[in-house]
């Protein structure tokens, strides 16, 4: 995501989302609607985002962006991690339909990540989750908390294997009465040790 990329590799978004900028530019002038989803929801996380500065370098293109007040442009070397965290994952979560890969696997999508930031990608998540599979591995009471006891699955290793268990909601009705799906977690009654 730091480094320029070839403008025209922009129908997927990489693993990596190192080619993030092209499809950014390509969903702007194919589905503007599309991307201005992106740029508000990440409006959301980051406050003083504006939008992205996308300009072509003969074939190659570097993600740019404003800040609100500013008429600064900066580059994707002064962006945090998180920012950067941030751009990837809200740009994949709101990709098109016909964009989406048939399977989504995150790992730890809440790395680096405010709180307030979790919950909206938490909720992107359990949104894109009705069109695609998406299997999200983390250890964030945050992220757990977006979504429902039936979304979960459970791992435990039991001796040299790893056991998946999915979360039955009619158990866990009366711990919801008074507790959060993290705090179960935390008080270990759903299990997923290390």
């Amino acid at each position: 995501m730091r480094n320029r990329w070839n403008i025209n590799d922009n129908r997927w978004l990489k693993e990596d989302a190192a080619n993030v900028a092209p499809v950014l530019l390509r969903l702007r002038e194919e589905n503007g609607r599309c991307y201005q989803r992106i740029v508000d929801t990440i409006r959301l996380i980051l406050p003083f985002f504006s939008d992205f500065e996308l300009e072509p370098h003969y074939d190659s293109l570097l993600l740019n962006w404003r800040e609100r007040n500013s008429d600064q442009v900066f580059s994707v070397s002064q962006a945090s991690d998180g920012m950067l965290r941030v751009v990837a994952l809200v740009t994949l979560l709101l990709l098109p339909e016909q964009d989406l890969p048939d399977v989504l696997i995150l790992d730890e999508p809440e790395l680096g990540l405010h709180p307030y930031a979790i919950n909206v990608v938490g909720g992107l998540i359990h949104a894109v989750s009705t069109k695609i599979q998406v299997i999200v591995a983390t250890q964030s009471m945050p992220l757990i908390d977006c979504f429902e006891p039936t979304d979960i699955v459970v791992v435990e290793r039991e001796g040299r294997s790893s056991v998946f268990r999915r979360l039955d909601a009619n158990a866990l009705a009366e711990w919801l009465e008074d507790y959060s799906l993290s705090e179960l977690w935390e008080k270990n009654v759903i299990g997923g040790r290390p």
